[in-house]
């Protein structure tokens, strides 16, 4: 018989909170050996796959990797094959409707009949990846098909799949993420905890900074020092008997090879916030 790990194992990082990203001309990027290494330091146990390239496609390949670095993986943003989340014994795959284009900071609108194939698919995606033994969970996204607080109801009225809940993406697309989990608590499958500067939020929600911008001036904050109430968050979760994993995923861009601590800095942060946070909801 396995013994279900405690709330504080459950905490996993992102490599975009070390710069690392897909979308091009996005900044420095950092290599995995130091990534990975810096999310064990931290007392991380495991990591979302981060951005095409930066682990190896090949799942023997990719275990290895994680296996030196003693971590699991838990899945993530970008396509692979199903294949590799068995391999790497990873079991989310988190869904965002992107528009195409590069970037976040712009986007069409969907009429109705496009509603509905995205609905339709967003289960039959689902489906599939359930039949793998695979979770898929949908990430609204600022600058993607789900972003704003009447989409992401779309989505909940309309569909059957679970969500992943973004902190950030959802305070900047206009829904309150403590008000979500506690809404529809069961709905939630999987965490991306980051902390919002409201100020700068505001300024990306009304069109004077672009995303980007807004992410490059600070707009993501470690957490505890922003204007998203992880607490509320964690207690409505911890209330629905949430075992899912909690991803430390602070956007963040380097301009520059960083000096000093660097992005860990901000983990470090994040984490120990976390872990109290979790302690205090037991």
């Amino acid at each position: 018989m396995t013994t279900k790990p405690p709330a504080e194992a459950k905490i996993a990082g992102a490599p975009i909170s070390w710069g690392v990203c897909e979308v091009p001309g996005w900044g420095y990027q950092l290599g995995p050996d130091q990534v990975l290494a810096e999310m064990r330091e931290v007392g991380l146990t495991a990591t979302e796959f981060g951005p095409d390239g930066f682990l190896p496609t090949q799942p023997d390949a990719m275990t290895r990797v994680l296996d030196h670095h003693g971590l699991q993986a838990i899945g993530g943003f970008t396509p692979l094959l199903l294949q590799g989340y068995d391999a790497s014994g990873a079991d989310v795959l988190v869904l965002s409707a992107v528009t195409g284009a590069e970037g976040y900071d712009s986007r069409p609108v969907l009429d109705d009949d496009e509603w509905m194939v995205l609905l339709t698919n967003l289960d039959r995606l689902a489906e599939l990846a359930r039949q793998r033994g695979v979770r898929a969970v949908l990430h609204p996204h600022v600058g993607t098909m789900i972003e704003t607080g009447e989409e992401v109801r779309q989505v909940l009225d309309g569909s059957w799949i679970s969500l992943c809940l973004d902190t950030g993406h959802l305070l900047i697309g206009g829904t309150d993420p403590a008000e979500l989990a506690g809404q529809a608590p069961e709905r939630i499958a999987h965490v991306h905890f980051k902390d919002v500067d409201g100020r700068l939020a505001r300024r990306v929600q009304d069109g004077r900074l672009t995303y980007t911008q807004g992410v490059r001036d600070g707009m993501y904050r470690p957490l505890g020092s922003g204007d998203v109430d992880v607490p509320a968050i964690v207690g409505s979760l911890a209330t629905r008997g949430y075992d899912g994993w909690y991803v430390l995923e602070q956007d963040t861009i380097l301009t520059e090879e960083p000096r000093g601590e660097g992005p860990v800095a901000d983990v470090w942060a994040s984490a120990e916030y976390l872990r109290s946070v979790l302690r205090g909801a037991r």
